[in-house]
């Protein structure tokens, strides 16, 4: 098994498991949230396990109702998935909550309401200044 595949797997996996929610699994405390997007999956190395990640548009006891839906629609989803995607052997669902559009969500937050602040104090907000992902090349010195 190469890398390519169990790649494609895994966004075939997130895009089957995005729809099987969405149409087929009645769990009430899934079906109370808002929205739900699976956002991630990641399987093991033998695709046996497959870890899949699901933000959720709701406050965090709904989030903890759907995640606990979910776990308990595992066994009834890994079977129409593994059919889907015509894998030999089905993996072992795990859900999860993904938090990272929360966290971006309360960050943007702090920065419009550290804006407002400074509007209020008089001051104009300064613009935010880009952070580069990878350090910039140590500089060379002069052998000389």
């Amino acid at each position: 098994m190469t890398a390519q595949r169990k790649a494609r797997v895994e966004h075939a996996m997130r895009d089957v498991l995005t729809s099987a929610i969405n149409n087929d699994v009645r769990d009430p405390r899934v079906r109370a949230a808002t929205l739900i997007t699976v956002a991630k999956v990641e399987m093991n190395v033998d695709m046996s396990v497959a870890n899949v990640y699901v933000s959720i548009v709701g406050d965090d006891a709904t989030a903890d109702g759907v995640i606990a839906g979910l776990q308990k629609a595992a066994g009834f989803l890994r079977g129409p998935v593994g059919r889907e995607l015509n894998l030999q052997r089905a993996p072992e669902l795990r859900f999860m909550h993904d938090a990272t559009i929360d966290i971006s969500a309360k960050l943007a937050a702090i920065v419009r309401e550290d804006e407002e602040r400074a509007r209020a104090a008089g001051r104009e907000p300064e613009p935010a200044t880009p952070v580069p992902l990878v350090a910039p090349p140590p500089e060379k010195k002069d052998p000389s």
